[in-house]
């Protein structure tokens, strides 16, 4: 049967962000697909509350709280599967994020902090795991861009220009490692997290993103976590080095930060 070619079952995954909103869905669905899963995050007792619902769907959890905004804590958690499975064959380069900033208050450094929480983190882990699943005959990494790493909107410099090298990391990288490697991304549109609280609570601005979203809502984390388990399954064997855009149809920013002219 064709969903057959989505099942994980007997495969270790690997999910950074994993704490909370698109990271802890999709290490759920992961598990629900067949995976055990290692899970890394800052904060322990999210990691345990998602590690809870992984053994309810009948699959193992390893949780790593760390600061994977230093690259050497995401290389460890290659380590951290073989240790604990045997094995790795899915990498999730789910952790990044920045706050938007004007243009003159982006300090060199402001950006290439941006640069390494969104970037050198996913390198370093991809790095690391690498000769992890080749030992094990292959495996899959999906890394998660955004739609502001290729639609322009003011405030946005920092987190776009690094989700825009996430993006091409993921083409580049997926040339070094094929065939035995896939290399993927999703670039993910406005997704109800804890990022877009502010947004949620507020029915105007809710409405507003909502309006300017061709699909009229915004997105769900078991959205992107359904993306994440095809790019990581059999059913995308033939496929490596692609960007899937799961972002409501978004062509432009949904919501204007208000920055005025200079």
């Amino acid at each position: 049967m064709i969903l057959d070619r989505f099942r994980l079952t007997g495969q270790v995954a690997v999910v950074t962000g994993a704490g909370r909103g698109i990271g802890a869905a999709t290490a759920v669905a992961l598990a629900e697909a067949g995976a055990d899963v290692v899970l890394a995050a800052r904060t322990e007792e999210q990691l345990r509350e998602v590690a809870a619902k992984v053994e309810a769907a009948g699959r193992k959890a390893e949780i790593v709280p760390a600061d994977l905004s230093d690259p050497s804590a995401a290389a460890a958690l290659a380590e951290a599967a073989t240790s604990a499975f045997g094995r790795l064959d899915i990498v999730v380069n789910n952790v990044g994020g920045t706050m938007p900033r004007p243009l003159l208050d982006t300090s060199p450094r402001y950006l290439e902090e941006a640069f390494r929480f969104n970037v050198s983190t996913a390198h370093a882990l991809t790095r690391a795991a690498a000769p992890a699943m080749l030992a094990g005959g292959g495996g899959a990494i999906v890394n998660i861009s955004s739609v502001l790493g290729r639609v322009a909107g003011r405030g946005y410099l920092a987190y776009g220009t690094a989700k825009a090298a996430v993006a091409h990391y993921t083409r580049l990288a997926a040339a070094d490692l094929a065939p035995k490697i896939r290399v993927n991304a999703i670039s993910v549109g406005s997704v109800l997290t804890s990022a877009l609280d502010i947004v949620a609570a507020n029915p105007e601005l809710r409405e507003k993103m909502e309006r300017n979203t061709p699909l009229r809502r915004l997105g769900e984390p078991e959205d992107i976590a359904a993306s994440v388990v095809y790019l990581a399954s059999p059913a995308a064997a033939y496929v490596t080095g692609k960007l899937l855009e799961v972002d409501g149809g978004m062509q432009a920013p949904n919501l204007e930060l208000g920055l005025p002219d200079l």
